[in-house]
């Protein structure tokens, strides 16, 4: 991760069977990007651990990640995070603020995705939030950011003639990405 801090945070999610699933994810605070998610049934420090491990390879990692004094953020995510070089920050109690990246993450993710599906099970949870994080970074302009997108895609300028544009679907057709033909 380029930037200098990253926000970690976790979303209850109940499937079709009012099962509880969670997801993890770690959130780039300057460019809104969401670096890793992951699901599981039953969270815990060392699956949170796991989860900062693989957010973290190859030492490429932020220089301080956010979390919030959940107990699934425990004595192994911190020897984690210690190794990997990063600052563990807690968010403060009572600061609705330092948590507003994420919060307002959270309730895209609810919003404009999961409001609209039935989860059947933790493997489609997975390929559903890959997919939507995948639109939030690569399509979805952000208002934090001056309605840039994360991962701005390298498209050569189109000459002044008008161009043809083509819409793919996204989720299934839940939402829709624009490009310009060639």
């Amino acid at each position: 991760m380029p930037s200098k801090s990253g926000r970690a945070t976790r979303l209850p999610v109940t499937d079709l069977l009012f099962s509880p699933l969670f997801a993890f994810f770690l959130i780039e605070l300057k460019s809104r990007k969401v670096i890793h998610v992951g699901v599981t049934r039953s969270p815990t420090d060392a699956w949170t651990a796991q989860q900062l491990r693989e957010a973290t390879a190859f030492g490429i990692g932020p220089k301080c990640l956010m979390r919030d004094n959940d107990s699934k953020f425990g004595v192994g995510f911190a020897r984690v995070a210690k190794t990997s070089g990063i600052e563990i920050l807690k968010t403060p109690y009572h600061a609705p603020r330092a948590n507003a990246i994420c919060e307002r993450f959270l309730s895209s993710v609810r919003r404009e995705c999961l409001n609209h599906l039935l989860i059947l099970h933790e493997k489609q949870l997975q390929r559903v939030l890959n997919a939507y994080v995948a639109y939030f970074n690569q399509a979805r302009p952000h208002q934090g950011i001056k309605q840039q997108i994360p991962e701005p895609k390298a498209e050569s300028m189109p000459s002044s003639h008008a161009c043809e544009v083509i819409s793919y679907p996204v989720l299934g057709g839940l939402h829709r990405d624009y490009h310009r033909s060639a």
